[in-house]
Protein backbone atom coordinates (compact mmCIF):
# COMPACT_ATOMS: atom_id res chain seq x y z
CA UNK A 1 0.00 0.00 0.00
CA UNK A 2 1.30 3.45 -0.87
CA UNK A 3 -0.30 6.86 -0.83
CA UNK A 4 2.62 8.55 -2.62
CA UNK A 5 3.22 11.98 -1.11
CA UNK A 6 2.75 11.83 2.66
CA UNK A 7 3.16 15.52 3.41
CA UNK A 8 -0.55 15.57 4.33
CA UNK A 9 0.39 13.81 7.60
CA UNK A 10 1.59 17.21 8.84
CA UNK A 11 -1.67 19.02 8.05
CA UNK A 12 -3.98 20.41 10.72
CA UNK A 13 -5.71 17.32 12.06
CA UNK A 14 -9.16 18.88 12.07
CA UNK A 15 -8.99 19.77 8.36
CA UNK A 16 -11.20 17.94 5.88
CA UNK A 17 -8.23 16.91 3.74
CA UNK A 18 -6.41 15.31 6.68
CA UNK A 19 -9.50 13.37 7.76
CA UNK A 20 -10.15 12.24 4.16
CA UNK A 21 -6.54 11.05 3.79
CA UNK A 22 -6.72 9.22 7.12
CA UNK A 23 -9.81 7.36 5.92
CA UNK A 24 -8.06 6.43 2.66
CA UNK A 25 -5.14 5.12 4.70
CA UNK A 26 -7.48 3.09 6.92
CA UNK A 27 -9.38 1.68 3.92
CA UNK A 28 -6.20 0.14 2.54
CA UNK A 29 -4.76 -0.85 5.91
CA UNK A 30 -7.95 -2.68 6.92
CA UNK A 31 -7.98 -4.57 3.61
CA UNK A 32 -4.73 -6.21 4.74
CA UNK A 33 -5.72 -6.70 8.39
CA UNK A 34 -4.43 -10.06 9.62
CA UNK A 35 -5.67 -9.95 13.23
CA UNK A 36 -9.43 -10.16 12.75
CA UNK A 37 -10.75 -6.65 12.20
CA UNK A 38 -7.97 -4.97 14.19
CA UNK A 39 -4.88 -3.16 12.91
CA UNK A 40 -1.84 -1.68 14.58
CA UNK A 41 -2.50 1.92 15.58
CA UNK A 42 0.22 4.29 14.22
CA UNK A 43 -0.74 7.27 16.40
CA UNK A 44 1.76 9.03 18.67
CA UNK A 45 0.21 7.39 21.73
CA UNK A 46 0.19 3.78 20.50
CA UNK A 47 3.26 3.96 18.20
CA UNK A 48 2.39 0.74 16.32
CA UNK A 49 2.37 -1.26 19.55
CA UNK A 50 -1.39 -1.60 20.18
CA UNK A 51 -4.11 -3.26 18.10
CA UNK A 52 -7.46 -1.48 17.74
CA UNK A 53 -10.56 -1.51 15.57
CA UNK A 54 -10.75 0.94 12.69
CA UNK A 55 -12.96 3.51 14.45
CA UNK A 56 -10.58 3.65 17.44
CA UNK A 57 -7.53 4.09 15.17
CA UNK A 58 -9.33 6.89 13.30
CA UNK A 59 -10.10 8.68 16.58
CA UNK A 60 -6.48 8.32 17.70
CA UNK A 61 -5.04 9.66 14.43
CA UNK A 62 -7.31 12.68 14.55
CA UNK A 63 -6.66 13.31 18.25
CA UNK A 64 -2.91 12.59 18.42
CA UNK A 65 -1.63 12.41 14.82
CA UNK A 66 0.81 9.89 13.35
CA UNK A 67 3.87 8.81 15.30
CA UNK A 68 6.85 10.92 14.23
CA UNK A 69 8.89 9.46 11.38
CA UNK A 70 6.34 6.87 10.31
CA UNK A 71 6.39 7.79 6.63
CA UNK A 72 6.93 4.28 5.33
CA UNK A 73 3.90 2.26 6.39
CA UNK A 74 5.62 -1.09 6.81
CA UNK A 75 3.11 -2.26 9.42
CA UNK A 76 0.20 -1.46 7.12
CA UNK A 77 1.26 -3.13 3.89
CA UNK A 78 3.82 -0.79 2.35
CA UNK A 79 7.38 -1.71 1.49
CA UNK A 80 7.16 -5.31 0.31
CA UNK A 81 6.82 -4.64 -3.41
CA UNK A 82 9.90 -3.95 -5.47
CA UNK A 83 8.13 -1.97 -8.15
CA UNK A 84 6.45 0.90 -6.36
CA UNK A 85 5.77 3.68 -8.86
CA UNK A 86 5.04 6.18 -6.12
CA UNK A 87 8.43 5.96 -4.46
CA UNK A 88 10.95 8.64 -5.30
CA UNK A 89 14.51 7.68 -6.01
CA UNK A 90 15.51 10.15 -3.30
CA UNK A 91 13.41 8.42 -0.61
CA UNK A 92 15.37 6.77 2.16
CA UNK A 93 15.37 3.04 1.62
CA UNK A 94 14.00 3.36 -1.90
CA UNK A 95 16.43 0.76 -3.20
CA UNK A 96 14.49 -2.41 -2.52
CA UNK A 97 17.10 -4.66 -4.13
CA UNK A 98 17.87 -7.63 -1.92
CA UNK A 99 21.63 -7.62 -1.52
CA UNK A 100 21.88 -11.34 -0.79
CA UNK A 101 25.57 -11.45 -1.79
CA UNK A 102 26.33 -8.70 0.72
CA UNK A 103 24.25 -10.42 3.38
CA UNK A 104 26.11 -13.70 2.95
CA UNK A 105 29.50 -11.96 2.84
CA UNK A 106 28.80 -10.14 6.12
CA UNK A 107 27.52 -13.34 7.75
CA UNK A 108 30.33 -15.65 6.62
CA UNK A 109 33.17 -13.24 5.90
CA UNK A 110 35.80 -15.48 7.49
CA UNK A 111 34.74 -18.60 5.66
CA UNK A 112 37.72 -18.37 3.28
CA UNK A 113 39.95 -19.15 6.24
CA UNK A 114 38.38 -22.58 6.47
CA UNK A 115 40.31 -23.69 3.39
CA UNK A 116 43.95 -23.77 4.45
CA UNK A 117 46.90 -25.47 2.83
CA UNK A 118 49.36 -26.97 5.26
CA UNK A 119 52.25 -28.94 3.77
CA UNK A 120 50.18 -29.70 0.70
CA UNK A 121 47.22 -31.08 2.68
CA UNK A 122 43.93 -29.32 2.01
CA UNK A 123 41.48 -29.28 4.90
CA UNK A 124 37.80 -29.83 4.19
CA UNK A 125 35.19 -27.15 4.68
CA UNK A 126 33.91 -26.39 8.17
CA UNK A 127 30.24 -26.42 9.08
CA UNK A 128 30.10 -22.65 8.53
CA UNK A 129 31.58 -23.08 5.08
CA UNK A 130 29.08 -25.80 4.20
CA UNK A 131 26.20 -23.55 5.24
CA UNK A 132 27.72 -20.68 3.29
CA UNK A 133 27.99 -22.62 0.03
CA UNK A 134 24.50 -24.04 0.48
CA UNK A 135 23.07 -20.52 0.89
CA UNK A 136 25.12 -19.23 -2.04
CA UNK A 137 23.63 -21.95 -4.22
CA UNK A 138 20.11 -21.07 -3.06
CA UNK A 139 20.87 -17.40 -3.59
CA UNK A 140 21.79 -18.15 -7.22
CA UNK A 141 18.65 -20.20 -7.93
CA UNK A 142 16.04 -18.20 -9.79
CA UNK A 143 12.64 -18.35 -8.18
CA UNK A 144 11.34 -19.46 -11.57
CA UNK A 145 12.93 -19.42 -15.05
CA UNK A 146 13.51 -15.83 -16.13
CA UNK A 147 12.75 -14.28 -12.72
CA UNK A 148 14.99 -11.25 -12.15
CA UNK A 149 13.48 -9.93 -8.92
CA UNK A 150 13.84 -12.88 -6.57
CA UNK A 151 16.09 -15.81 -5.89
CA UNK A 152 14.89 -18.79 -3.91
CA UNK A 153 16.67 -17.47 -0.82
CA UNK A 154 15.50 -13.84 -1.07
CA UNK A 155 11.88 -14.88 -1.66
CA UNK A 156 11.95 -17.25 1.32
CA UNK A 157 13.37 -14.51 3.56
CA UNK A 158 10.69 -12.05 2.39
CA UNK A 159 7.91 -14.60 2.89
CA UNK A 160 9.21 -15.46 6.37
CA UNK A 161 9.23 -11.75 7.22
CA UNK A 162 5.57 -11.50 6.27
CA UNK A 163 4.81 -14.47 8.49
CA UNK A 164 6.44 -12.78 11.47
CA UNK A 165 4.88 -9.34 10.92
CA UNK A 166 1.34 -10.66 10.39
CA UNK A 167 1.46 -13.39 13.00
CA UNK A 168 0.81 -16.32 10.64
CA UNK A 169 0.89 -19.78 12.17
CA UNK A 170 3.35 -22.44 11.00
CA UNK A 171 0.48 -24.40 9.44
CA UNK A 172 -0.77 -21.31 7.59
CA UNK A 173 2.75 -20.67 6.26
CA UNK A 174 2.98 -24.24 4.93
CA UNK A 175 -0.49 -23.95 3.35
CA UNK A 176 0.58 -20.75 1.58
CA UNK A 177 3.67 -22.55 0.26
CA UNK A 178 1.47 -25.41 -0.99
CA UNK A 179 -0.83 -22.95 -2.75
CA UNK A 180 2.10 -21.12 -4.37
CA UNK A 181 3.59 -24.40 -5.59
CA UNK A 182 0.23 -25.43 -7.03
CA UNK A 183 -0.20 -22.09 -8.80
CA UNK A 184 3.46 -21.82 -9.89
CA UNK A 185 4.76 -25.40 -10.28
CA UNK A 186 8.09 -24.22 -11.72
CA UNK A 187 8.86 -21.99 -8.72
CA UNK A 188 11.77 -23.08 -6.50
CA UNK A 189 10.06 -22.96 -3.11
CA UNK A 190 10.80 -24.70 0.21
CA UNK A 191 8.69 -27.81 0.75
CA UNK A 192 7.37 -26.73 4.14
CA UNK A 193 7.66 -24.23 6.95
CA UNK A 194 10.39 -26.30 8.58
CA UNK A 195 12.50 -26.30 5.39
CA UNK A 196 12.11 -22.52 5.16
CA UNK A 197 12.98 -22.16 8.83
CA UNK A 198 16.17 -24.19 8.36
CA UNK A 199 17.24 -21.78 5.58
CA UNK A 200 16.65 -18.80 7.87
CA UNK A 201 18.45 -20.57 10.71
CA UNK A 202 21.54 -21.01 8.52
CA UNK A 203 21.74 -17.21 8.38
CA UNK A 204 22.25 -17.22 12.14
CA UNK A 205 18.76 -16.02 13.13
CA UNK A 206 18.08 -18.76 15.63
CA UNK A 207 17.52 -19.24 19.32
CA UNK A 208 18.10 -21.90 21.95
CA UNK A 209 15.54 -23.53 24.21
CA UNK A 210 16.10 -24.04 27.92
CA UNK A 211 13.73 -25.91 30.18
CA UNK A 212 12.70 -24.08 33.34
CA UNK A 213 10.99 -25.00 36.58
CA UNK A 214 7.25 -24.15 36.35
CA UNK A 215 7.65 -22.37 39.71
CA UNK A 216 10.53 -20.19 38.39
CA UNK A 217 13.02 -21.50 40.94
CA UNK A 218 15.68 -22.82 38.52
CA UNK A 219 16.79 -23.37 34.95
CA UNK A 220 17.61 -26.89 33.79
CA UNK A 221 20.89 -25.58 32.48
CA UNK A 222 24.62 -26.14 32.97
CA UNK A 223 25.09 -28.57 35.87
CA UNK A 224 21.33 -29.08 36.17
CA UNK A 225 20.74 -29.76 32.48
CA UNK A 226 19.96 -33.45 33.02
CA UNK A 227 18.00 -33.04 36.26
CA UNK A 228 14.42 -34.30 36.25
CA UNK A 229 13.11 -32.16 39.11
CA UNK A 230 14.12 -29.45 41.54
CA UNK A 231 15.15 -30.55 45.01
CA UNK A 232 13.85 -27.33 46.58
CA UNK A 233 10.26 -27.29 45.30
CA UNK A 234 10.12 -30.85 43.96
CA UNK A 235 8.44 -29.81 40.68
CA UNK A 236 9.11 -31.91 37.60
CA UNK A 237 10.49 -30.33 34.45
CA UNK A 238 7.88 -32.33 32.47
CA UNK A 239 4.13 -32.40 32.14
CA UNK A 240 2.09 -35.22 30.66
CA UNK A 241 -0.03 -34.43 27.62
CA UNK A 242 -2.69 -36.85 26.38
CA UNK A 243 -3.22 -37.18 22.63
CA UNK A 244 -7.03 -37.11 22.20
CA UNK A 245 -6.83 -39.29 19.07
CA UNK A 246 -4.58 -42.07 20.29
CA UNK A 247 -5.07 -41.58 24.04
CA UNK A 248 -1.30 -41.90 24.33
CA UNK A 249 0.61 -39.91 26.92
CA UNK A 250 3.74 -37.95 26.08
CA UNK A 251 6.11 -35.83 28.15
CA UNK A 252 6.61 -32.18 27.19
CA UNK A 253 8.58 -29.47 29.03
CA UNK A 254 6.52 -27.67 31.66
CA UNK A 255 8.15 -24.34 30.83
CA UNK A 256 10.54 -23.33 28.04
CA UNK A 257 12.78 -20.28 27.91
CA UNK A 258 13.66 -18.94 24.44
CA UNK A 259 17.22 -17.66 24.57
CA UNK A 260 19.00 -15.70 21.81
CA UNK A 261 22.79 -15.90 22.37
CA UNK A 262 24.40 -12.50 22.69
CA UNK A 263 27.83 -13.16 21.18
CA UNK A 264 26.65 -13.90 17.62
CA UNK A 265 24.58 -10.70 17.64
CA UNK A 266 27.53 -8.60 18.76
CA UNK A 267 29.64 -10.23 16.04
CA UNK A 268 27.01 -9.25 13.47
CA UNK A 269 27.28 -5.62 14.52
CA UNK A 270 31.02 -5.53 13.82
CA UNK A 271 30.75 -7.55 10.60
CA UNK A 272 29.07 -4.63 8.84
CA UNK A 273 31.29 -1.61 8.16
CA UNK A 274 28.53 0.94 8.75
CA UNK A 275 27.38 -0.42 12.11
CA UNK A 276 30.97 -1.05 13.24
CA UNK A 277 31.74 2.64 12.66
CA UNK A 278 28.50 3.66 14.41
CA UNK A 279 29.62 1.74 17.53
CA UNK A 280 32.26 4.44 18.15
CA UNK A 281 29.78 7.34 17.96
CA UNK A 282 29.78 7.93 21.72
CA UNK A 283 33.54 8.59 21.65
CA UNK A 284 34.23 10.07 18.21
CA UNK A 285 31.14 12.01 17.16
CA UNK A 286 29.20 12.85 20.32
CA UNK A 287 29.07 16.62 20.94
CA UNK A 288 30.95 17.45 24.13
CA UNK A 289 29.24 20.72 25.07
CA UNK A 290 27.98 19.83 28.55
CA UNK A 291 24.41 19.10 27.45
CA UNK A 292 22.82 15.82 28.51
CA UNK A 293 21.63 14.07 25.35
CA UNK A 294 23.13 10.56 25.67
CA UNK A 295 24.04 8.24 28.59
CA UNK A 296 27.71 9.02 27.85
CA UNK A 297 27.03 12.60 29.02
CA UNK A 298 25.90 11.38 32.46
CA UNK A 299 27.90 11.09 35.65
CA UNK A 300 27.34 7.31 35.92
CA UNK A 301 29.08 6.74 32.57
CA UNK A 302 31.99 9.00 33.55
CA UNK A 303 32.35 7.34 36.96
CA UNK A 304 32.43 3.92 35.30
CA UNK A 305 35.16 5.12 32.90
CA UNK A 306 37.27 6.37 35.78
CA UNK A 307 36.98 3.02 37.57
CA UNK A 308 37.65 0.89 34.46
CA UNK A 309 40.19 2.83 32.45
CA UNK A 310 41.30 -0.15 30.34
CA UNK A 311 37.73 -0.80 29.26
CA UNK A 312 37.05 2.87 28.55
CA UNK A 313 40.21 3.27 26.48
CA UNK A 314 38.75 1.37 23.50
CA UNK A 315 35.49 2.97 22.25
CA UNK A 316 34.52 -0.28 20.50
CA UNK A 317 33.87 -1.95 23.86
CA UNK A 318 30.14 -2.46 24.13
CA UNK A 319 27.90 -0.68 26.66
CA UNK A 320 24.53 -2.35 27.15
CA UNK A 321 21.41 -1.41 29.08
CA UNK A 322 18.88 -4.07 30.09
CA UNK A 323 15.14 -3.62 29.96
CA UNK A 324 12.23 -5.97 30.58
CA UNK A 325 8.53 -5.83 31.27
CA UNK A 326 5.63 -8.24 31.18
CA UNK A 327 2.81 -8.08 28.66
CA UNK A 328 -0.22 -10.10 27.68
CA UNK A 329 0.44 -11.55 24.20
CA UNK A 330 -3.21 -12.49 23.72
CA UNK A 331 -4.47 -8.86 23.66
CA UNK A 332 -7.47 -9.66 25.83
CA UNK A 333 -8.12 -8.87 29.47
CA UNK A 334 -10.15 -12.06 29.95
CA UNK A 335 -6.91 -14.09 30.05
CA UNK A 336 -4.39 -13.44 32.80
CA UNK A 337 -0.99 -14.02 31.26
CA UNK A 338 2.37 -12.29 31.55
CA UNK A 339 5.19 -12.99 29.08
CA UNK A 340 8.49 -11.19 29.65
CA UNK A 341 10.84 -10.22 26.80
CA UNK A 342 14.33 -9.22 27.96
CA UNK A 343 15.95 -6.62 25.70
CA UNK A 344 19.40 -5.04 25.58
CA UNK A 345 19.91 -1.43 24.46
CA UNK A 346 23.17 -0.68 22.66
CA UNK A 347 24.36 2.61 24.16
CA UNK A 348 27.44 2.82 21.93
CA UNK A 349 25.11 4.08 19.20
CA UNK A 350 23.75 7.57 18.75
CA UNK A 351 20.47 8.42 20.54
CA UNK A 352 18.54 8.55 17.26
CA UNK A 353 19.60 4.97 16.44
CA UNK A 354 19.95 3.04 19.71
CA UNK A 355 16.21 3.06 20.47
CA UNK A 356 15.08 1.98 17.01
CA UNK A 357 13.57 -1.54 17.06
CA UNK A 358 16.09 -2.92 14.57
CA UNK A 359 19.00 -1.99 16.89
CA UNK A 360 17.45 -3.32 20.11
CA UNK A 361 18.79 -6.79 20.94
CA UNK A 362 16.12 -9.27 22.00
CA UNK A 363 17.99 -11.54 24.40
CA UNK A 364 15.32 -13.88 25.72
CA UNK A 365 11.57 -14.46 25.99
CA UNK A 366 10.49 -15.66 29.43
CA UNK A 367 7.16 -17.50 29.21
CA UNK A 368 4.16 -16.89 31.46
CA UNK A 369 1.61 -17.25 32.72
CA UNK A 370 2.52 -15.48 35.96
CA UNK A 371 4.54 -12.35 36.65
CA UNK A 372 8.15 -13.00 37.67
CA UNK A 373 9.07 -10.48 40.36
CA UNK A 374 12.51 -11.21 41.79
CA UNK A 375 12.52 -14.63 40.13
CA UNK A 376 13.68 -12.93 36.93
CA UNK A 377 17.21 -13.34 38.34
CA UNK A 378 16.92 -17.09 37.69
CA UNK A 379 16.39 -16.47 33.98
CA UNK A 380 19.20 -13.94 33.66
CA UNK A 381 21.88 -16.52 34.48
CA UNK A 382 22.74 -17.22 30.80
CA UNK A 383 23.20 -13.48 30.20
CA UNK A 384 25.46 -13.11 33.23
CA UNK A 385 27.52 -16.11 32.08
CA UNK A 386 27.93 -14.64 28.59
CA UNK A 387 28.87 -11.21 29.92
CA UNK A 388 31.49 -12.74 32.22
CA UNK A 389 32.96 -14.66 29.31
CA UNK A 390 33.02 -11.52 27.16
Amino acid sequence: MSNGDKSWMGLRRSSDEYICRVNNFLDKACERASQGNEILCPCKKCANCSWHYRNVVEDHLVAYGFVQGYTRWIFHGEGFSRNNPHRSSDDEGSDMHDDIDGLLHDTFRNVEGDFRHDEGVREGPSEDAKRFFKLVEEGKQELYPGCENFSKLSFTIRLYLLKCIHGLSNVAFTDILDLLKEAFPFAQLPESFYKAKSMIKDLGLHYEKMHACPNDCMLFWNDNEKAENRSVCGSSRWKNVINPLTNASSKVPAKVLRYFPLKPRLKRIFMCFETAAAMRWHATERPNDGNLRHPADGEAWKDFDSLHEDFARDPRNVRLGLSSDGFNPFRTMSISHSTWPVMLMNYNLSPWICMKPEYIILFMIIPGPSSLGKDINVYLQPLIAELKEL
